[in-house]
């Protein structure tokens, strides 16, 4: 595609054109604005900018074809404040002494090592549901911010009008000085001033990940800054004198993307020694997995009582209970109740991520349920995502979507949506996959409610 915004049906316009507040237009345009957001031969460019990596988008293309959606996701700057004060709330109970002792209690032990890093690129998944953004999880290591960073650059750089719709606390243009800062300051944080040479992105066998192609980004990332940097397996990394070495190479930062969360794996041992030695900074690293992923936190942050017994302020009580769907610990004691309420709940194992176990509870069988009572799991109160309507082939479709807010100490850095079908975002879904999130207000009034496009064609 050479331009932004293709002009939607002449019959779904009129309903777009009606809405005269923003509220009214994010879901207008979310219902009945079936553009084509993204600028292929601008995304090529990008992801291609790097001689290295030349590659690169060909690559995704044929083997992720759905790692991108060719649409955007409309929110209200209210739905963005939401989130935002709901995330304001979770850090605020989560840097509370008698929350920390209460989590780390039940935590690995190696949680309670402190080398001093926040860890990098919190994800804080939301639905948008009828009564406001209600936050789903809260993952470490959260993939897709450099990805996300690209897709949403081949859109501004095609549309002027489109770019102040753009939310976020910086200009796309800056995210990526505030992330390669990020680690900068995590660095610090545990080496003070010392400077930092070399960085590792780790994963098991890295370049079998979805995500890879991200991990290269990552790598041209650092390079830029002037950084020397590797993609490695745990398995290629070892130990002289004291230092993580990779090839020869002394590696002084480790960009954690394994899902191992408390190196408790044997191949991952020689990663857990060197992080409890201090002689590597891991991040993220175990202990903020243990303070905000693990999911029972989540019963924690919507238990009132528990939160008012460690002096959780009320206001702040009053905001999680409303934006957290009520999360419960699974336990035979209650298996009978929850069993007779499964149709109502999500059902996610403590330490999962990229929704890998999850169950709807009305998909339930038998079988899986057993599976449940005897693991680690815990059942949230379901809450429907919104959509996302598009047109594939001539064919319009709905795709559910959530909202993922990147988060550095609280700070939110960037949003983006995911699209799907199914029970959990998969990345399989066609017409799915990462898309960027515009607010219709974000940048001043819009004559008429219209978004003009760069052809000149008015997307309504």
């Amino acid at each position: 595609m050479n331009q932004l915004i293709s002009k939607p049906s002449v019959e779904n316009s009129s309903a777009v054109l009606a809405a005269t507040r923003p509220e009214e237009l994010a879901t207008a345009l979310n219902r009945d604005c079936l553009c084509v957001t993204v600028n292929r031969d601008t995304l090529r460019r990008e992801l291609n900018a790097d001689g290295a990596d030349a590659d690169l988008y060909d690559e995704m293309l044929a083997t992720r074809p759905n790692l991108f959606s060719a649409t955007a996701v409309f929110v209200t700057p209210q739905q963005i404040e939401r989130m935002r004060e709901i995330i304001r709330a979770v850090e605020t109970v989560v840097a509370l002494p008698a929350y920390r002792e209460a989590v780390l209690a039940e935590a690995p032990e190696i949680a309670r090592f402190d080398p001093g890093p926040s860890g990098v690129f919190m994800g804080y998944d939301f639905h948008l549901g009828p009564a406001g953004p209600q936050l789903i999880e809260i993952n470490t290591n959260a993939g897709g911010a450099l990805l996300n960073t690209s897709l949403v650059r081949a859109q501004a750089a095609c549309c002027e009008t489109m770019k102040p719709l753009i939310p976020g606390p910086a200009s796309i243009g800056a995210l990526d000085d505030i992330f390669y800062q990020m680690f900068q300051r995590e660095w610090q944080r545990q080496r003070g001033e010392r400077p930092l040479a070399c960085i590792a992105i780790v994963d098991d066998v890295p370049r079998e990940q979805y995500l890879y192609p991200e991990f290269r980004l990552f790598e041209r990332l650092f390079r830029r800054h002037g950084l020397k940097a590797v993609i490695a397996d745990p398995s290629e990394l070892n130990r002289h004198n004291g230092k993580l070495k990779y090839e020869g190479q002394q590696i002084d930062l480790v960009y954690n993307r394994l899902t191992d969360f408390a190196l408790e794996e044997p191949r991952h041992a020689l990663l857990r020694q060197v992080y409890l030695e201090g002689s590597v900074v891991l991040t993220p690293n175990p202990r903020a997995h243990a303070l905000y992923a693990d999911k029972r936190n989540l019963v924690a942050l919507t238990d009132g009582s528990r939160m008012r017994a460690w002096w959780v302020p009320e206001p702040i009580i009053h905001t999680l209970l409303a934006g957290i769907p009520r999360t419960i610990a699974v336990d035979t004691a209650h298996a009978l109740g929850l069993w007779e309420r499964r149709r109502q709940l999500f059902f996610k194992p403590a330490a999962g991520y990229g929704a890998k176990a999850a169950y709807r509870g009305d998909k339930l069988t038998k079988r899986v349920w057993e599976e449940i009572l005897s693991g680690n799991y815990v059942a949230q109160e379901q809450i429907a995502p919104s959509e996302r309507r598009l047109q594939q082939n001539g064919v319009e479709t709905a795709l559910k979507l959530d909202i993922r807010n990147y988060v550095y100490d609280g700070e939110v850095q960037l949003l983006a949506a995911r699209l799907y079908q199914g029970q959990t975002t998969n990345f399989r879904t066609p017409g799915g996959g990462f898309a960027p999130v515009f607010s219709p207000s974000a940048g001043g009034d819009l004559p008429e409610n219209q978004i003009n496009c760069n052809t000149g064609k008015v997307c309504k």
